[in-house]
């Protein structure tokens, strides 16, 4: 019975974070942002001239960079959960692949990602990502500079 419920955590884990990456797709970043504690910090591709790069501490730096996600119109798909751990220090691993196109629909940014997570509790308290190619991410931000896509204030 309890490797049965082991078996099924991880897969209940990647249904949540799939339908939550569906809803930041359409626009809608809050599933996501829920899912981080008040004290959460994102490390994003600490160097690097873009909107996102550094660490985003706290709800309000979390939320400002989930709305430049969405404003910058990309998209995401979860290919894989990788789950270690107890539910009062769990650590994640997630394969996550996205991409955006201008508004003109000129593909202008494709990537994968592995996102490296702790969780406390099962809200997240530290997030690092790390991309295949972190170039793309600054040839990302000249696009959207070039289409008028401004950072989100």
């Amino acid at each position: 019975m309890m490797a049965a419920i082991r078996a099924l955590g991880p897969r209940l884990i990647l249904l949540k974070l799939r339908r939550d990456v569906r809803q930041l797709n359409a626009g809608n970043y809050e599933p996501i942002l829920d899912a981080f504690a008040e004290d959460a910090v994102i490390v994003f591709n600490e160097v690097g001239e873009h909107r996102w790069a550094g660490k985003h501490r706290g709800k309000v730096a979390i939320e400002e960079f989930l709305r430049n996600f969405v404003a910058a119109g990309i998209q995401g798909e979860i290919r894989e959960v990788f789950v270690a751990g107890p539910p009062w220090r769990m650590t994640l691993l997630v394969r996550f692949d996205d991409s955006a196109v201008a508004p003109d629909g000129t593909p202008i940014y494709e990537n994968r990602t592995v996102l490296f997570a702790r969780t406390r509790w099962g809200r997240i308290v530290r997030q690092e990502d790390f991309y295949e190619d972190t170039e793309r991410i600054a040839n990302f931000e000249a696009a959207l500079r070039e289409h008028g896509v401004a950072p989100v204030a």
